[in-house]
């Protein structure tokens, strides 16, 4: 590694925390496609780029959804009944998305990951000018949702919040608790992911060194340090901007990643 690397690092932490707070999101779609493109910079095998990336992002949500989600919850912009019945399926979720990215070709990750960011921008851009909420589902229902989201989320390295903030803003979540709880149950997908991308990592012998399963540990420590100083700003941010101007930063954001992964 160069110092100008560790540069980058830091840099790309602190922007993470920012968007983290801002839109309860764990940074996994400003981490994923930067790491693909910074790791084959330092040697890194371009056959194992897309899994480091994926799971290096998860585990550094862990750490930035999890701050987010502090400073949210000083704020009282977390639904606990909605992170009840959420949780277990994320959690399910989480390592059977890990799986999959693990199963898949290489090559097909960068364009999973466009396409399913593609419908998230897609999906919150309408919702925009939606005015009726519907009603919160029942428990069951609640626990499939967040299967899919958990599973979802991991197969593209993020913490769920593109999935998770639409969905209960939805059912009647306000704007702001839907952001905060999304925090916390990114932190949740992004420690089951990560856990499998551990567990099937391990199988894998010629992953570079610094690496616990497929995480890489440098790029862990330098982003989540950077982040969890810069979340407040963005949870400060998010409780100031009204609920339509969260939606509309949302939305670009996301189609601009997803347009640029899918022509990677």
């Amino acid at each position: 590694m160069t110092i100008t690397f560790v540069l980058l690092l830091v840099v790309l932490g602190g922007f993470v925390g920012v968007m983290a707070g801002l839109l309860g999101i764990g940074g996994g779609l400003i981490i994923v496609p930067a790491l693909l493109f910074l790791l084959p910079q330092i040697g890194i095998a371009a056959e194992h780029a897309m899994q480091i990336a994926l799971a290096t992002s998860l585990s550094c949500i862990i750490l930035t959804s999890g701050s987010s989600a502090f400073n949210h919850l000083r704020y009282g912009n977390i639904d606990m009944l909605s992170v009840k019945w959420l949780i277990p399926g994320i959690v399910i979720g989480g390592f059977v998305g890990a799986t999959l990215a693990d199963w898949m070709p290489s090559e097909y990750l960068p364009r999973v990951f466009g396409v399913i960011v593609f419908f998230l921008a897609v999906q919150m851009f309408l919702s925009i000018r939606q005015r009726t909420a519907k009603p919160m589902p029942g428990a069951g229902l609640m626990m499939m949702s967040g299967g899919m989201i958990g599973m979802i989320a991991s197969l593209a390295g993020i913490g769920g919040g593109a999935l998770s903030v639409p969905y209960l803003n939805r059912h009647g979540v306000e704007m702001r608790k839907a952001v905060g709880t999304s925090s916390l149950c990114g932190c949740m997908i992004a420690l089951s992911g990560m856990i499998g991308f551990i567990w099937h990592g391990f199988a894998v012998k010629d992953l570079p060194e610094y690496s616990l399963g497929y995480v890489y540990l440098p790029a862990l420590l330098f982003v989540s340090c950077a982040s969890m100083f810069t979340t407040k700003v963005g949870a400060k941010l998010a409780t100031e901007l009204p609920t339509s101007v969260l939606k509309k930063v949302f939305s670009v954001f996301l189609m601009f990643v997803s347009i640029h992964m899918l022509l990677r």
